[in-house]
């Protein structure tokens, strides 16, 4: 076994599948076996493998400067080409662009940026942080705080108290909901839960409430009908401003430019990485409006720096990677490819899965989704210890396809933006079998109820 010590990995189970290269939506492991890539790799492969485009983009830029740090009053054509690119498609008033490396760290930049910010105008007490039940925002000390997952908390002594962590009910009517609750219902109470928590804490010391529109991590949660326009309400009504993670659903991957436009929400900052390069060089990017950068000038002419940065904020590769991903995705038009592949997509994981035994509930948007695995389809009960979705991803691996079971029993799927409708049906025919197979293993287990 290597040295290395491996992200989100049980230690006693390291090194079972060495990927050795891909092409398309398909990756190839060492032994020569072929895989449907069906999360690509991490949500984030969005242009597939090999796209041979991005990877000389990348190389160009290598070979003109490959390095030039943006500290102290240093640039470089393409971080200031990405900005202005950004600049023009994202919802966000005259908005300010800051360069890192994840999705963690564009989290953590904005926890901060948010305290320099009200501290510029003399709100210091208003520093608080809404997060959600089963969010996640990275693992940083600040994001993995904001994160809600027991796996991502367990053990590391996350400091939330310290850090002004406060969490609401996540927006699942599936598993949330209360006796014959509607999902009207089930909304109206879990905002009137928000406002009665955002009351008692005093609504002058909450900054921002951080929400994904669809949630990935946590299950791909697509909240009810009305939840977001309520939640802004709410939110608008007691100043609280709104950060959409859009570390995910960014760029295509729920059919349109960003998961706000099609989850309907009006941000006040936004967060991306993966799919901003395809995930061909790591960048990410903490959105803020212009009238947020421009109340930290003077602050910064006060003590002489902005005191916050990255060695490779707006790395000169990155910026270029992802110069030439956001170009395709509008040369080739792949918001819409995603639009209607994506329909395809939801459309037939209901036809196939809705009326099978080990899935309670199928759901999602565009070209991301889940099944919810059960051991009882009448009544919603979960498979103890996450054993069905840790069965099921093993029975797709072995059938060539590789999913990802996330929030214990939730089988997501979040394959290329670019693949093709066929290829939709031959990733559904490989989850077909692995969750067939499952599905049996379970029930000579006894883990399934009647």
């Amino acid at each position: 076994m290597a040295s290395v010590i491996y992200p989100t990995t049980n230690f006693t189970a390291t090194e079972q599948l060495c990927i050795t290269h891909g092409e398309g939506i398909y990756v190839y492991d060492d032994t020569g076996k072929e895989y449907i890539e069906g999360l690509a790799g991490l949500w984030c492969t969005s242009l597939g493998y090999s796209n041979t485009e991005v990877v000389e983009a990348i190389t160009d830029q290598l070979n003109r400067l490959p390095f030039q740090h943006t500290f102290g009053g240093k640039t470089h054509a393409p971080v200031m080409q990405l900005a202005e690119t950004l600049k023009a498609m994202v919802p966000v008033e005259d908005a300010y662009f800051f360069f890192g490396n994840s999705g963690s760290d564009a989290n953590d930049s904005h926890y901060k940026m948010l305290r320099y910010y009200f501290n510029a105008i003399g709100k210091p007490e208003k520093r608080k942080i809404i997060t959600r039940e089963r969010g996640y925002h990275g693992v940083t000390v600040a994001a993995g705080s904001l994160t809600s997952l027991p796996a991502n908390l367990a053990h590391f002594d996350a400091p939330l108290e310290a850090l002004s962590i406060l969490r609401a009910d996540a927006p699942h009517y599936y598993t949330g909901r209360q006796g014959n609750e509607t999902e009207a219902q089930f909304v109206e109470r879990i905002l009137q839960n928000l406002e009665d928590q955002i009351l008692t804490e005093d609504p002058d010391t909450i900054a921002a409430m951080i929400v994904e529109p669809i949630t990935g991590a946590s299950g791909v949660i697509v909240p009810p009908e009305g939840y977001y326009e309520g939640l802004q309400a709410l939110l608008r009504k007691h100043d609280i401003l709104i950060w959409a993670d859009e570390v995910i659903c960014g760029f295509g991957r729920t059919g349109a430019d960003f998961g706000c436009t099609t989850m309907g929400i009006k941000p006040d900052l936004m967060t991306f990485a993966k799919q901003l390069s395809s995930a061909y060089f790591p960048i990410s990017a903490s959105v803020i409006p212009g009238w947020m950068y421009k109340a930290m000038v003077d602050q910064t002419n006060e003590v002489g720096v902005f005191g916050h940065g990255y060695t490779y904020s707006g790395h000169p590769a990155a910026c270029a990677a992802a110069l030439k991903t956001l170009e395709i995705y509008e040369r080739d038009k792949i918001f819409d490819h995603a639009a209607e592949v994506g329909a395809y997509m939801q459309e037939q994981l209901r036809e196939i899965f809705t009326d099978h035994p080990l899935v309670g509930e199928v759901r999602g948007k565009g070209l991301i989704a889940a099944l919810e695995l059960v051991s009882n389809k009448t009544t919603g009960a979960t498979i103890a210890g996450g054993k069905g979705g840790a069965l099921a991803v093993k029975a797709c691996q072995d059938a060539g396809l590789i999913l990802r079971a996330v929030a214990g029993n939730a089988l997501a799927f979040c394959p290329p933006l670019i693949i093709t409708k066929p290829e939709v049906d031959e990733m559904l025919k490989r989850t077909k079998t692995g969750v067939d197979t499952a599905y049996e293993a379970l029930k000579s287990e006894g883990l399934l109820s009647s």
